[in-house]
């Protein structure tokens, strides 16, 4: 089994250990119909339109 001929220094260590708590920022997208801002692969919330056509009947505010 291999074992490592050297420590790893506490730095090298840590910065491994620091890409499993990158946090990536929310990607959005523009609406294609009405311009609203929504996350990629999902149906605007303010329309219902998702890949050119209603997806999902959203109420009318009265």
């Amino acid at each position: 089994m291999a074992v490592p001929k050297r420590r790893k220094s506490s730095s090298k260590r840590d910065m491994r250990r620091a890409q499993h708590d990158k946090v990536t920022p929310k990607q959005f997208v523009t609406c294609q119909n009405c311009g609203e801002i929504v996350l990629p692969h999902r149906a605007c919330g303010a329309c219902g339109w998702y890949k050119d056509r209603v997806a999902v009947a959203v109420k009318e505010e009265a």
